[in-house]
Formats: structure tokens, sequence, C-alpha cells
């Protein structure tokens, strides 16, 4: 078990995000919304796909107006109802960068139109169904401040104790992954040995990286910024290896 991080992903997709708060606020709030329907109740101690979804949105600063509001529509009628599915699209980026996308939409033909010019315009292309899947693995992370475990070394003895697979340096937080079946357990786990989870969420986490020269990197960058402008999107994940000089180099 190591604090860093294979993919070096985190700290960078978040800081992304956070520049596109407005797009990233109604993502969040559909997540809720798809939550809250699908497990049919509106209170998240007995919904916990929906707990996970209010513990995300809270943790990039969501206002609970929002949050209330999305809840809500999962169970409104009419023009306040909401319906939308689970949509995944495959592709690869420049360079051989395999591209996972997950997606929440009320329209398919919109949905598969942008995500399809957002590669053709970015020197991808828009694959088939399980073209690159198997480039990932379904894992649990949980997002944990540093400061309530500054010491890196105890740190990792309670990620062990709780069940997790490892952890990552993830600027002023910690990453922790676990097997996708067992988030639920190690937050509990975690949460019992005095520690509070800021958001616990499933995601695809990359098995095999692709080495990629810094000016490729960006064109990557390029593609998965213009996909996470989609409201569409849930989440964009890719394999391309993020090395700290990879990283420096894109945030400048």
């Amino acid at each position: 078990m190591s604090g860093h991080s294979k993919w070096a992903t985190t700290k960078y997709r978040k800081a992304a995000q956070d520049a596109k708060r407005s797009a990233l606020f109604s993502k969040l709030s559909r997540n809720i919304t798809v939550a809250a329907k699908e497990g049919g109740d509106p209170n998240p101690d007995n919904n916990a796909s929906l707990a996970a979804a209010v513990a995300k949105a809270k943790s990039y600063s969501l206002p609970k107006d929002k949050i209330d509001t999305a809840i809500k529509k999962a169970f409104g009628s009419g023009s306040d109802s909401a319906s939308f599915e689970n949509v995944v699209y495959e592709g690869y980026g420049p360079a051989g960068v395999a591209v996972y996308i997950e997606a929440l939409t009320d329209n398919r033909n919109r949905t598969a139109a942008d995500v399809r010019s957002a590669f053709s315009h970015s020197g991808g292309n828009l694959g088939t169904t399980g073209s690159v899947a198997f480039q990932f693995e379904r894992k649990g992370q949980l997002m944990l401040e540093k400061s309530q475990a500054p010491d890196e070394d105890e740190f990792m003895m309670l990620v062990a104790e709780a069940g997790g697979d490892d952890y990552e340096d993830a600027g002023d937080q910690w990453a922790v992954l676990t097997a996708a079946a067992e988030l639920t357990n190690v937050k509990k786990a975690l949460e019992d040995q005095g520690l509070e989870v800021q958001g616990y969420e499933l995601i695809m986490q990359p098995t095999t990286p692709t080495e990629v020269s810094i000016s490729d990197a960006k064109k990557v960058m390029r593609l998965v910024d213009r996909l996470e402008e989609l409201e569409d999107l849930q989440s964009v994940y890719h394999t391309m290896d993020m090395t700290d000089e990879i990283a420096a180099a894109l945030d400048e």
C-alpha cells in the first residue's frame, strides 16, 4: 500500500471540475435526482445510492437548497418530473488513450451526437460498447481531508484495518481506494475510527497506463475538457499515465 498515486488524476480532475462549477453543479444535481428515483426513497438514510450522491455533491460545495430541489425533482410529476437513463460511451483519444464515459441523459440521440462531435474534433474516435471497458476496473473511492490524519504511516494502518485496498495523495486530501463491493463497509470502518469521509463514489480505475508525450497529453485533456463541458456526461475516465511532469505541464 502506498500513498503515491500511480495515476495522479484525482487532484487534476477535481481542479478542472472546480473551474467549471456551474456545469458541475448541474451534473451533481442530476446524479442526486437519479439516485433518489432509483432508490425509491428521498431519505439518504434509507437510500445508499442517494447518500453517496449527496456526499459527493457536498464535497464540491453544492448548496443545500440545490440538493433538496434535486431530490424533490425525482418524485415530481408532469413538467417537474425527471426521466434520465444511464449510458456508457467508449472510445480512443489522441495517442491511443482509452476513454470511458458515464452519462445520465434524457435524450440518447442528442448525447451520442455531442460525444461523437467531441471525439472527432479532438483527434479521437468513438468506439463500440466494450471496446475499452476491459482497460478499467470498477473501484470504490473515498475522500478524506489530510488534516484528520497528518501522520501518513498511521493513516496507512487505519486504511488497512478498515479494509481499504490502497490510497492516493490528492493534494489536501487522501483518496482511499476499495473493492467496489466493499465501499460502504470501508466507509463505516473509517468513520468508526473517528475519521470523517468528505465524499465517496464508485469510479472506473485504469488498469493499464498509456504513456504519452506532453504535447499529446495536452490533446487528450482538450478532449476530456470538451467532454466534461457536456451537461449529460457525469464522469470521464482515461488511461493516460498522468506523471508529475505531465500534471505540472497541464497546470501551466
